[in-house]
């Protein structure tokens, strides 16, 4: 095996070397130059300088202005509430240990960051799933005379927080487990070991199967759909030219935040597997480090996307003081 495993943890360095330490007692600096880790940490302050701010605003302006409280606006509304448990609940667990060069909050700390980050992460891309859906049955309209609810939105939301729920917490009840990853500052679930006593490999192909390829499966069918019917209304000009309008412009406002999840998550994703399905064979701690910390600026693009390309939200948003 090319790393080392311990009680709670993996070290992706053999301990042939006589370097490796616990990552939650010890700096892991042999793993990578201080800079490094002063690196992750000044990337973890401006994400929470960032995304903090504007994930409240949208909260705060959708509670202030009635007009924003449609049914579409409320799942808007639950990713920037899964930005905000992320940003609270991990990114400043884990400024805070990648300033110490370890996962200086122990295992518990760990478990703690590891759920708040993969619960957002799952409920933002249910919450996709669910506007997928939305914009299907909206434009394609495969149910005559359906109309999307407030009653449908909380559903939906309800939905999204289950499906996430039943991603994030087993770890913290015996099936898998959250170490840290990479540099060892930051946690997330163990793609790293077999671990029969905890089920582990069951886990991770339970959480791949059900919690990323199936809903990655639902947002492309809607789309391709969806982007055909378009096509095809606009060809025969069945609607006016306002409604054409607005629907194509929350359609394409919902392609890129979907685009944008993409471009996060799926690299993050493609890496864990990777190591799931190679698993002992050698691999830097950068390796993985990097996709999962470029996964967390997901927290920052989603508000970023809909209030710049939401109209009524930029117009709100820019005269609310």
């Amino acid at each position: 095996m090319n790393g080392t495993e311990g009680p709670n943890f993996y070290v992706p360095m053999s301990n042939r070397t006589g370097l490796v330490r616990s990552p939650f007692e010890y700096p892991q600096y042999y793993l990578a130059e201080p800079w490094k880790y002063s690196l992750l940490a000044a990337y973890m302050l401006f994400l929470i300088i960032a995304a903090f701010p504007i994930n409240f605003l949208t909260l705060y302006v959708t509670v202030e202005h009635k007009k924003l409280r449609n049914p579409l606006n409320y799942v808007l509304l639950n990713l920037a509430l899964a930005d905000l448990f992320m940003i609270v609940g991990g990114f400043t667990v884990t400024l805070y240990t990648a300033l110490h060069g370890y996962f200086i909050l122990g295992v518990t700390g760990c478990s703690v960051e590891g759920f708040f980050a993969t619960l957002g992460g799952e409920i933002a891309l249910w919450s996709l799933v669910v506007l997928a859906i939305e914009r299907y049955v909206v434009v394609c309209k495969p149910m005559t005379n359906f109309r999307f609810e407030e009653k449908h939105a909380i559903a939906g939301l309800a939905f999204s927080w289950v499906m996430a729920l039943t991603c994030a917490a087993p770890p913290l009840f015996g099936w898998s487990r959250y170490i840290p990853e990479g540099m060892q500052c930051s946690c997330g679930i163990d793609y790293y070991t077999p671990k029969p006593e905890i089920n582990n490999t069951s886990f991770v192909i339970y959480m791949f199967v059900l919690h990323f390829c199936i809903p990655l499966f639902i947002i492309f069918f809607c789309y391709s759909r969806l982007l055909c019917t378009v096509r095809a209304a606009a060809a025969q000009q069945q609607e006016s030219e306002t409604t054409q309008r607005a629907e194509k412009e929350v359609t394409r406002m919902v392609i890129v935040m979907v685009i944008s999840f993409l471009v996060c998550w799926v690299p993050y994703a493609t890496v864990a597997w990777y190591i799931f399905a190679n698993q002992g064979t050698e691999f830097g701690p950068v390796f993985m480090t990097a996709p999962a910390f470029f996964a967390k600026s997901a927290a920052l693009y989603n508000p970023v996307i809909y209030i710049l390309l939401n109209r009524q939200y930029f117009c709100d948003s820019s005269s609310t003081e």
